[in-house]
């Protein structure tokens, strides 16, 4: 007896009588899936500790009968790379061919009623033929995760779902997907907040390990996906939801540069800062003007579409406090040109800048030096009896110094090539 046989024998009982799921099953519904590419980042799970692995993007195309998914699997430090891709009935997810490429072996099947092809060892430069005759219907593994959301899920849901994965061993090419629970589940989005889904637990019967999938109850899309990888650690893939675009403008970093760098223009400026005590005291600063000090960084940024939408966007959502903030595009931090204040009069310069408004910005800490009046106590005139004639407040005059830091934000016009603007960054509180 084979030892895939004994498997069979100890299948759980818990899984006697539960419905098979094969391609053409009237449980699979492909209008739930939805053409386009998916990113997931791979993170590997101990206790609190998450560790960055690589990211997987699933890119699925719909074309005549034809479903197509390709799944690119790239490791955190781009030095290793497995791309799978796999053509399937578009009704039915009736598998038609696979192809695995890597850096060490190449697999290519067609399936049939054989499936035939070849493994493709890359350094050996050498090829074994592949021949097998599956003795049942089965989905491609590397379809399977796409499967799982096209299925009518529901509290208490089961099904047995046989899958396809390539070993040497004719015994071992067919193992069983088994469904064992299905229930409720909040998934909580760091990017579009909280969305009722299904979680799904899934028992592969080959290996006995049990994953978890994270299913949207209205598109259908997959949040997570969590499975062992032993030693205690747990893979999780979490989808980055690419198509989350809340902000319609996009930002164009090579114009961005351009207008740093491609112009006749200067701005010339001061930073300093003006700020007064509140509370009721008269105050009254015994420095004019807080300058920045020597060395202090100013930034400079073209302003554009893009910037103005994601302030108001982030606006917006920090008004309803439900969803987190936009992040803002990386690509920003690459277009933030910089300069110093030159002398102790808080001077700083821009030049070769193009037409346009540009965003100046700083921060720097300052001694804030005032003199205040603050209450003494009460003078009275009394009459030689020792009667009140009248009361008087005493106020006296005293100087102080205190820590204070300015954040200075402010716009700037250039509106033609070779104009010198002369501005005033002031923070006055």
């Amino acid at each position: 007896m084979t030892l895939r046989s004994v498997l069979l024998l100890l299948l759980p009982l818990a899984s006697l009588g539960q419905k098979t799921v094969s391609p053409g099953s009237p449980d699979i519904n492909t209008s739930r899936l939805t053409p386009g590419k998916s990113l997931y980042t791979v993170y590997y799970v101990n206790g609190d500790n998450w560790t960055k692995k690589g990211t997987t993007v699933y890119d699925m195309t719909i074309s005549g009968t034809e479903m197509k998914l390709v799944a690119d699997y790239k490791d955190e430090n781009e030095k290793w790379y497995r791309t799978r891709t796999s053509i399937a009935d578009a009704k039915t997810l009736s598998p038609l061919s696979y192809k695995s490429e890597g850096l060490r072996v190449n697999l290519d099947l067609k399936f049939g009623t054989s499936i035939t092809g070849k493994y493709h060892y890359i350094a050996e430069n050498k090829d074994d033929q592949v021949l097998f005759k599956p003795a049942a219907k089965f989905v491609d593994f590397n379809v399977a995760d796409l499967l799982f959301t096209t299925l009518p899920l529901d509290v208490g849901y089961k099904a047995i779902i046989p899958e396809f994965y390539y070993t040497k061993s004719p015994d071992s090419i067919l193992t069983n997907y088994i469904i064992k629970d299905v229930k409720s589940y909040m998934y909580r989005s760091p990017k579009t907040g909280n969305h009722e889904s299904w979680m799904v637990g899934v028992l592969e019967e080959s290996t006995g390990a049990v994953y978890a999938y994270v299913i949207d109850k209205k598109d259908h899309r997959l949040w997570q996906r969590v499975m062992p990888v032993g030693g205690g650690v747990t893979e999780i893939c979490v989808n980055e939801e690419l198509d989350y675009q809340p902000i319609k403008s996009r930002f164009d970093k090579e114009r961005t540069l351009q207008q740093l760098e491609k112009g006749n223009s200067v701005i010339v400026g001061t930073a300093f800062a003006r700020d007064h005590i509140q509370g009721g005291r008269a105050v009254m600063n015994l420095k004019k003007a807080q300058y920045a000090p020597m060395g202090t960084v100013v930034s400079i940024l073209p302003n554009s579409e893009y910037l103005e939408e994601w302030k108001a966007v982030n606006k917006k959502i920090r008004k309803g406090k439900k969803l987190p903030e936009v992040p803002i595009d990386p690509n920003v931090s690459g277009c933030i040109k910089t300069t110093t204040v030159y002398d102790d009069k808080g001077h700083f310069e821009f030049t070769n800048l193009m037409p346009g408004e540009y965003i100046l910005m700083t921060t720097f800490g300052y001694t804030h030096q005032y003199s205040y009046k603050y209450y003494a106590g009460t003078s009275y005139l009394m009459n030689q009896s020792g009667a009140v004639l009248s009361a008087n407040d005493v106020y006296n005059t005293a100087d102080a110094a205190t820590g204070a830091t300015a954040a200075i934000e402010d716009k700037v016009t250039i509106k033609k090539d070779g104009d010198k603007v002369d501005v005033n960054l002031k923070d006055v509180k």
